[in-house]
């Protein structure tokens, strides 16, 4: 069975009998089974997923399937799913089951998906190489000694594997993105509060948005419109009625498009990052879209406000995990206050204890103005300037990553990790919708990722966009 790009083309092979969902499951099955060495999935539901082919098969018989029927789904281990493990890739979750089913993949089961197992990926949705995973890094297909970004790792893998057609992640300041840009797919994070995060494990809740990651546009934009919307069980959901995104991808004639010119001149950007922005920057101005330079002062603070912030929520909402309700609990405990200290301390690895570290710190009486309160004004000023410029142009175009994937254990300073997000904070900064897309490869042969930012609850046209973009990106 070939490679499927989209679901357009699953749904064709079904309408004509030439496939069923079950020959489509088993396909993706033997897929994992022969890909394990890129540690993708922690658990494949494999009797469940053939139940529920059969299930969509009968349906389509019948007339009566879902608009997903046909699309195999893989979850990144930090979505609720009633009855099955749920992790976040930590020791510290250990045999943990869901309850309940959140919100986003409920809806994504009652049109008719059919999901086919667990992905790996940061712990706790905390690093952006998967290498924070209690369960090991996943590998990039292109090259396994290679990173295949994070948080989302696995579920980039998964995709660009072919072993499933996509996969739903989360997107906290590039979770979704960064590793889309890594493995060649596509990343796609919609506005904050655009989908329900109820039933996602919370990292940092006022970041935290779920989003898919594809092989086209079309199927991104399919999953949003069937994820998207109000839900009374998270009171920051929008309100705000859904667009038919899959019905509105035609791109418009003519755009303004902004690029950030200290993005891309600056000294770390890889060359051949840089070489395929100006390209197609070159490009949509040879076809009559306006392009120009913007200047956006604060590309140097994004990090630090970026990480105080984040770390502050972080430290808060870790504060559940106590060795107590359920999860991990440390066998030599001797007191209730050892109990959790040790399980604590055995339970999370490195990275979440650095950052529920600095983000009690940057919490605590003594620094709490220093650092947190003056973060949240920074970050005021950047969603303001952000909002600004994208009143002015319809999208903003920039790297979604300085380089490409990098080995594996390279880098080991916290902090050079940590500046690899340097182009994917501000979206989430600002609350704005944001995607990569593939943008060609390097001299390696490693996939590169650009970058677009639209305004906010603009994602129709930032996906109609996109549509002219990837044409580009085949065709050149």
């Amino acid at each position: 069975m070939r490679r499927f790009h989209s679901l357009s083309e699953v749904q064709s092979k079904l309408a004509v009998g030439n496939l069923s969902c079950r020959q489509l499951v088993d396909y993706y099955l033997d897929n994992i089974e022969r890909q394990a060495h890129l540690n993708a999935f922690l658990e494949v539901w494999a009797d469940e997923a053939r139940a529920q082919a059969a299930a969509v098969d009968a349906k389509l018989a019948a007339g009566t399937a879902g608009p997903l029927a046909g699309m195999v789904l893989g979850l990144k281990d930090v979505l609720a799913y009633a009855g099955h493990r749920l992790q976040s890739s930590s020791r510290m979750l250990d045999g943990f089951r869901s309850l309940f089913t959140g919100t986003a993949v409920q809806r994504l089961l009652d049109a008719d998906a059919i999901l086919i197992g667990r992905q790996n990926c940061d712990e706790f949705a905390m690093g952006g190489s998967n290498e924070t995973s209690f369960f090991g890094p996943a590998r990039n297909a292109q090259d396994p000694e290679r990173v295949p970004g994070g948080s989302s790792g696995g579920s980039a893998v998964a995709v660009q594997a072919d072993m499933c057609l996509a996969s739903i992640g989360s997107d906290t300041g590039g979770s979704v993105r960064q590793p889309a840009a890594f493995c060649g797919v596509i990343g796609f994070k919609p506005t904050y509060s655009r989908v329900s995060r109820y039933g996602l494990v919370a990292f940092a809740s006022s970041f935290d948005q779920i989003g898919p990651l594809t092989r086209s546009v079309e199927d991104a934009a399919r999953l949003l419109e069937v994820m998207a919307g109000p839900d009374g069980l998270d009171s920051t959901a929008s309100q705000r009625e859904v667009p038919a995104y899959s019905q509105q991808l035609a791109p418009a004639p003519h755009y303004r498009i902004g690029y950030i010119a200290d993005a891309v001149n600056r000294p770390g950007l890889q060359p051949e990052i840089k070489a395929a922005l100006d390209e197609t920057l070159n490009t949509l101005r040879a076809q009559g879209h306006v392009v120009e330079p913007v200047d956006f002062p604060y590309l140097d603070y994004m990090i630090p406000t970026y990480y105080i912030l984040t770390t502050a929520e972080a430290s808060s909402n870790l504060g559940r995990f106590d060795g107590v309700k359920y999860g991990y609990r440390a066998p030599d405990a001797t007191d209730l206050e050892s109990l959790y200290k040790k399980s604590r301390a055995q339970g999370f690895g490195a990275e979440v204890q650095r950052r529920i570290l600095l983000g009690t710190f940057v919490l605590s009486a003594d620094y709490y103005d220093a650092y947190y309160t003056k973060a949240q004004q920074v970050r005021r000023l950047i969603k303001d300037k952000t909002d600004e410029l994208l009143r002015q142009y319809d999208f903003l175009l920039l790297p979604t990553t300085p380089t490409t994937a990098f080995r594996l254990a390279e880098k080991q300073d916290p902090l050079s990790m940590y500046l690899a997000d340097i182009f994917t904070v501000q979206a989430s900064l600002a609350g704005v919708p944001a995607i990569s897309v593939p943008a060609g490869e390097d001299a390696a042969g490693l996939p590169i990722g650009l970058q677009v930012m639209a305004g906010a609850f603009r994602e129709a046209d930032l996906l109609a966009f996109s549509t002219l973009l990837t044409a580009e990106t085949v065709t050149a």
